[in-house]
């Protein structure tokens, strides 16, 4: 079986086909949110280091950083970004960037084996990032899309990922330290965009032998109530063979979809993951000591 290993100095996280699903948060990416541009343009990064924090307290196992903001000296903040987030906690960390430079810049500070988001089909990008991965001993995300954007068809989207799997392979990366995504379309604009999803991990799976990751509340863009069509997509990815996601662990429902998911597939033996998370604490009693919970059907009178 194909195991994807990332790891910061201290901590390994392992992407796998008969493993948990690894979670990786999303929410340290300025790209929409004003506030956090604006306070990593003034040098404030204690948003970046709260959020980190807190996803990683709501269950993410690793965290995707991301300093895209136009006009500003990406390469330096990113760096920046990913020494403080490295500072405050343990988890392996997702460089993510469309810029070279600043993917090299945060390789050159990072501290344990990164995962490098993104290379697509485009030659040019297979040319420079891949030597990049190479050069740092990074794992990869394979994006399905090249110079002819993004096809509609799964085959298409197929046949890119085998091209960047076969070209990274030219460069000495092997096969379990690229982590394809297959490209989720919103759901509300692509009526069969579910379906893409599920042929396609189910033959990076099983021919290319892969693991997967996507952006997973792409699905839901532009409909109400998004937790619950992210968290219905992300229990039938996992189904389907998906190993990883970059999304949102600070919502709950989302969450628990994925734990239990992993529960059904056997990835959590005995429950003992999901148990330790859900289950409530005995009651403490008046005298300080750790209640007995109530026996089933209520106490039992006795006889006269």
């Amino acid at each position: 079986m194909t195991d994807t290993i990332i790891s910061s100095a201290t901590k390994e996280v392992v992407i796998g086909f008969d493993r948990p699903f690894v979670i990786i948060g999303e929410r340290i990416n300025p790209t929409g949110r004003k506030i956090m541009a604006a306070e990593m343009m003034a040098g404030d990064y204690s948003r970046v280091i709260a959020d980190a924090l807190a996803q990683v307290e709501a269950g993410a196992h690793m965290l995707d950083v991301n300093a895209g903001i136009p006009l500003a000296d990406e390469p330096g903040m990113l760096a920046k970004a990913i020494q403080l987030v490295q500072g405050v906690t343990d988890v392996p960390i997702s460089i993510d960037s469309s810029i070279v430079a600043a993917l090299e810049a945060g390789l050159a500070v990072y501290k344990g084996k990164a995962l490098v988001n993104s290379v697509t089909g485009e030659e040019d990008r297979l040319e420079t990032v891949l030597p990049l991965v190479k050069k740092y001993g990074a794992a990869v995300v394979a994006i399905s899309n090249d110079e002819t954007g993004i096809s509609q068809d799964p085959d298409v989207r197929f046949a890119v990922a085998k091209k960047i799997v076969e070209r990274a392979a030219d460069y000495g990366i092997p096969a379990c330290d690229i982590v394809v995504d297959p490209l989720v379309m919103p759901i509300g604009a692509i009526n069969q965009a579910g379906v893409q999803v599920m042929q396609l991990v189910h033959r990076l799976r099983t021919e290319l032998k892969v693991n997967t990751t996507c952006g997973a509340s792409n699905v839901s863009f532009g409909l109400p109530e998004r937790n619950g069509v992210n968290s219905a997509f992300l229990t039938m990815a996992i189904a389907a063979g998906m190993t990883s996601a970059i999304t949102n662990p600070l919502h709950a429902e989302v969450v628990k979809a994925i734990m239990g998911a992993d529960v059904m597939m056997g990835h959590d033996p005995d429950c003992m993951r999901w148990i330790r998370k859900f289950r409530e604490a005995p009651a403490m009693g008046a005298d300080g000591e750790m209640g007995r919970g109530r026996r089933e059907g209520g106490s039992r009178r006795r006889r006269e």
